[in-house]
């Protein structure tokens, strides 16, 4: 099984909404469903799957800043903030705490949302306890 979970955080890098999908999917499809639970923001530092016109226009629609690098392949380059780009190395720290949890790290439930739940309490246990 694969999957990819993508954490909606705060500045502090607590996760406030978690979304999983599968693996194959495309990450800016995965996070369609997160732009809802978006809090307030400024800027929104993301990672280059997160590149989409579309994307990028929602974001501006509820007044986030996008911070997003442009895909390799874009034929026009986008424009983003390179120093607060670099701030996406607290989501990795998070996902290393997340696996911590030696249950999450190697994975031992197989069923996603099963695998989801172990994810929601570590990181309950971890950033809000």
């Amino acid at each position: 099984m694969n999957t990819r979970l993508h954490p909606v955080t705060e500045a502090t890098v607590r996760p406030i909404s978690l979304f999983m999908t599968a693996g194959q999917v495309s990450d800016y499809i995965g996070a369609t469903p997160l732009l809802e639970s978006l809090p307030r923001a400024q800027w929104l530092p993301g990672d280059r799957g997160y590149d989409a016109d579309w994307f990028r226009d929602a974001l501006q629609a509820k007044g986030i800043r996008p911070c997003i690098a442009g895909r390799k392949s874009r034929t026009e380059p986008v424009r983003y903030d390179k120093r607060r780009y670099k701030s996406r190395n607290r989501i990795e720290i998070m996902f290393g705490r997340l696996k911590d949890w030696r249950r999450v790290a190697t994975r031992y439930d197989r069923c996603p949302t099963v695998f989801l739940s172990a994810i929601a309490l570590a990181a309950t246990v971890l950033f809000w306890l």
